[in-house]
């Protein structure tokens, strides 16, 4: 192999990556349709050809966004478990689900058209998630503050249900509270005394 394709990516071209996925995945989530991509370079402050040296492709970005969002919210699930009782960790990563969505929904045309094409396994990630959510409510079970019969699916399809009803940028306050409800109804009922 030659040396030039063993080296690592330089630090600032790393960083310059980075940048450009923390303002890509904002731009996703705070556009109504799908942004070009001369929109996402302007938000970042650079040419189009930075954009276009770090993500040949508008579906080389989604897929860097789509990835980006998964690893946070499994790798959440664990952190915010590191950090907070179960069912405080559970209605933070809430949140950071409906980011995630919203984030879907500024780049929904491309990621279909992946999901469809099979460069995005829709599966896999989908496991992914509901592994997240059951270390969640394995985590809640053991300290008694979230239900024992609820699945990660009960929970998934909830969210989904509340994202489809109150998208979290038009609705914040709504989703806030429907979240707000939902955890309600996964803490345990109070035993009679």
């Amino acid at each position: 192999m030659a040396e030039a394709e063993m080296r690592a990516p330089r630090a600032d071209a790393t960083r310059n990556r980075d940048h450009l996925l923390a303002v890509a995945t904002r731009v996703f989530m705070s556009a109504d349709a799908e942004p070009s991509m001369r929109a996402i370079a302007r938000e970042a402050g650079v040419g189009i050809a930075t954009v276009y040296r770090h993500f040949p492709t508008r579906e080389s970005l989604v897929d860097a966004v789509y990835r980006d969002q998964v690893v946070r919210l499994t790798a959440g699930a664990r952190e915010l478990l590191g950090q907070l009782p179960p069912a405080a960790a559970m209605r933070r990563w809430m949140d950071l689900f409906g980011d995630w969505i919203a984030t879907k929904n500024g780049m929904l045309d491309t990621l279909l058209a992946m999901i469809e094409s099979g460069e995005i396994a829709h599966a896999q990630t989908r496991s992914e998630l509901l592994a997240a959510i059951t270390t969640i409510l394995d985590a809640g079970r053991v300290a008694g503050d979230l239900r024992s019969d609820v699945t990660a699916e009960d929970i998934a399809a909830s969210l989904i249900g509340i994202f489809t009803v109150a998208p979290r940028r038009e609705h914040e306050a709504k989703a806030g509270r429907l979240l707000d409800l939902l955890m309600d109804g996964l803490r345990p009922a109070a035993r009679p005394a």
